[in-house]
């Protein structure tokens, strides 16, 4: 055997290196294809996509009655206030402990949306005149959804709302 015969040709190389090069792409486009079905699983479900906006009509509520709706998974307290409420929310900033005027935490005065759930620990407060009781520890908010007090650190959230009509609102995705 020559020397020639056991050195490899200079193109020869080339070709291997583009071959390496290629079957690299190759199998990196095939992993990735493999891989979409898990990546794609990860996305919201429709039924939860259909969930994340809802309108809610607001006719029938009278001023002093609440309506409870679900909004992605957590109940929405929807509160038409009487007069009396939207002056007597007007003149107070809720406790010390997250002071907020109630014309920041409302789009219309006589209309409240707030998340029912309590800051503290996640439990659905009870209703009552002056506002809601979290029975789990104690908290209580006033008819703004403002903490008074108790250990929950925040006011009652807002959900992301827009009146699209008169008496229509549409809570949007958060």
């Amino acid at each position: 055997m020559s020397d020639d015969d056991v050195k490899s040709k200079p193109e020869d190389s080339g070709r291997r290196e583009f071959l390496g090069k290629a079957t690299g792409v190759v199998a990196g486009a095939g992993i990735a294809a493999a891989s979409w079905p898990f990546i794609n699983s990860m996305n919201p479900s429709t039924d939860i996509l259909a969930r994340a906006e809802s309108q809610i009509e607001l006719d029938g509520i009278v001023p002093g009655e609440m309506r409870t709706v679900e909004w992605q998974g957590k109940p929405v307290f929807i509160l038409r206030r009487t007069e009396d409420q939207v002056v007597e929310m007007g003149t107070s900033h809720g406790s010390s402990k997250d002071p907020e005027p109630d014309e920041e935490r409302v789009q219309k005065s006589e209309w409240l949306v707030v998340i029912g759930l309590c800051t503290h620990l996640g439990c659905v407060p009870n209703r009552n005149s002056d506002g809601w009781f979290c029975p789990c520890h104690g908290s209580v908010y006033d008819n703004s959804g403002r903490i008074l007090k108790g250990p929950a650190p925040r006011n009652l959230d807002l959900p992301p709302y827009e009146f699209i009509a008169e008496n229509k609102i549409l809570i949007k995705k958060a």
